[in-house]
């Protein structure tokens, strides 16, 4: 099988010998070419013809944004994988990047790691997202699930859902950005949101969600009281999870071990919300690379809860939601512009909120 071609483009001499190093130990992988900034590299790529772009975010001439900008006109489907500082500056660039196109992103080793530890950083988080965008067609991400499921219906169920949790990671914000504009501001659930992403990424993350969704959206904080019509995000690094407090249902954080090689991770939250929730919870898994939401949606599914999932062919990546399926436990498998709609048809209340979820 042909190795995949990657063109580096940072504009960082160190920086580009780093991830040239990394990527050079895995035998599948071949390093194609390297460019300083944006414009060396749209001159490079008819020249290496590569199968994938890593592209850093900061760069002098033409910088990450502007680069992708142009270079979508020409290559709409080339895969980019952007390559971030984990300064608020570059955080929020990257983010812009995801909504102009880039297929996911890395953040680089902390400045005070050493040589080995930062070159395995490199390889540990960057190689496998360069060979899932880089698969033979048709190979998939996921496993196939052996049948497709539509919408079924909720028999003999009396009891209201109470919770929204969410999960998502490689292509999240994008579709966490429409599924959760498309509730609408009548939308009357709490909305707990797990998206992978390190610190400062979650919280202007949040921000840009309570832009486009009619709900109010911001970073969870410990001790946050669980609130209809609200929307928590997952800080980076920290696990989430609920308890109840008299009538009231507040948030608790920790930095937990990593699950699924993720914190926060969705089984961690999806767990306690079933604990907390019961039956009244409703969990979605959206697109995203790996298996976390799987135990998760399996203890939604045993309390009762109803799990649904994104389908493949509107995923970034299929392996978060294959998951589920192929755990038995998805109640439906939908487009993500049929999710919201989904949603609101079974949470929809005639009663108003809970009072043990009520607003403070």
């Amino acid at each position: 099988m042909a190795r995949i071609r990657i063109l580096i483009v940072e504009d960082s001499v160190v920086m580009r010998r780093l991830i040239a190093d990394a990527l050079s130990e895995d035998s599948d992988l071949e390093v194609v070419g390297t460019a300083a900034d944006g414009r060396i590299a749209l001159a490079k790529i008819p020249q290496v013809n590569p199968d994938v772009i890593t592209l850093d975010v900061e760069m002098p001439v033409l910088d990450g944004l502007e680069t992708l900008k142009q270079l979508r006109k020409t290559y709409p489907r080339l895969p980019v994988i952007m390559f971030s500082s984990m300064t608020e500056r570059a955080a929020a660039a990257t983010l812009d990047a995801l909504a102009l196109g880039a297929n996911d992103y890395v953040t680089k080793p902390s400045k005070v790691a050493g040589a080995r530890e930062a070159l395995d950083t490199v390889k540990h988080d960057l190689i496998p997202k360069i060979k899932v965008f880089c698969r033979a067609p048709g190979s998939g991400v996921g496993v196939k699930p052996s049948r497709q499921i539509g919408v079924t219906p909720v028999p003999g169920r009396t009891k209201p859902f109470e919770v929204l949790v969410v999960g998502a990671s490689t292509g999240g914000p994008n579709a966490l950005a429409t599924f959760l504009s498309g509730l609408g501001a009548g939308f009357n659930l709490p909305v707990l949101v797990i998206q992978h992403m390190p610190p400062t990424f979650t919280r202007l993350f949040a921000e840009r969600l309570c832009r486009t969704s009619a709900l109010s959206a911001r970073e969870a904080q410990a001790g946050d009281r669980v609130c209809p019509g609200t929307i928590l995000v997952a800080p980076g690094d920290f696990h989430m999870t609920l308890r109840r407090v008299a009538d009231q249902v507040r948030v608790s954080l920790n930095q937990g071990p990593p699950e699924n090689s993720c914190r926060p991770a969705a089984d961690v939250l999806f767990r306690s919300a079933a604990e907390v929730y019961g039956a009244a919870t409703f969990a979605v898994i959206l697109t995203g690379m790996g298996h976390d939401g799987g135990r998760g949606c399996a203890a939604v599914h045993e309390a009762g809860g109803r799990c649904v999932v994104q389908d493949e062919s509107t995923s970034v990546v299929w392996g978060m939601p294959a998951a589920v399926v192929n755990a038995g436990v998805a109640d439906a498998i939908l487009p993500l512009e049929q999710l919201a709609p989904h949603v609101i048809a079974l949470t929809e209340r005639k009663d108003g909120p809970l009072k043990t979820a009520s607003r403070g």
